[in-house]
């Protein structure tokens, strides 16, 4: 499987509205619940009123399609991962899923991921 690297950190906010979220930019990712609001957006791209701020994530994009029949993507990248004791973050759209993890254990995944026989590009 091949693993896409996104250009740039991001950051995982949470915001108290949606007012100030420029979704013409080039990765926003919403999610809205009874509970909260989140946004995963480039570092730069920080709303002026987000309430709670996660810096440092660095993302791959799972490439391809995936359809929804498939099964265990996300779990056996988590897995190799979690034995590494790197924690990921991950999103998921209709057509794929993106994994963050944190810029200091950013290379020590990528090695892992690529031990395990996925190729990143």
């Amino acid at each position: 499987m091949e693993l896409k690297q996104l250009d740039g950190d991001f950051a995982v906010c949470k915001l108290a509205s949606t007012g100030h979220v420029d979704l013409g930019r080039d990765f926003v990712f919403l999610s809205r619940t009874d509970d909260e609001i989140s946004l995963v957006c480039a570092a730069a791209d920080i709303p002026e009123d987000a309430t709670d701020i996660e810096k440092d994530w660095r993302g791959l994009k799972i490439s391809g399609i995936l359809d929804f029949s498939l099964i265990g993507i996300i779990a056996k990248i988590s897995g190799i991962l979690a034995e590494r004791r790197i924690s990921v973050f991950v999103v998921s759209t209709y057509n794929t899923d993106y994994i963050f993890l944190k810029s200091a254990s950013y290379d020590a995944a990528l090695a892992a991921l690529r031990e395990n026989g996925y190729s990143i590009v």
